[in-house]
């Protein structure tokens, strides 16, 4: 199989294979696709690595203070 330029995966959703020249690609179908997105929309997955960047945890936390202030105010 050398020389071979096709990417082949799996379907994320119902585990199908998939060419890369797919116009879903990486899932096989707009079902799939439309299955994995509202996943995401309903929380069903989740990111579970903890934010390791002290900058953006600063940042973070300043802005819940500052919506909080804004919010007391209203």
């Amino acid at each position: 199989m050398a020389g071979r330029s096709k990417t082949t995966l799996r379907c994320p959703t119902c585990r199908a294979l998939v060419l890369e020249k797919n116009e879903d690609f990486p899932f096989c179908s707009d079902r799939c696709r439309r299955i994995d997105l509202g996943k995401w929309a309903s929380g069903d997955y989740k990111i579970s690595t903890p934010i390791q960047d002290p900058d953006f945890l600063e940042e973070l936390s300043r802005s819940q203070r500052n919506k909080s202030t804004d919010d007391d105010v209203n």
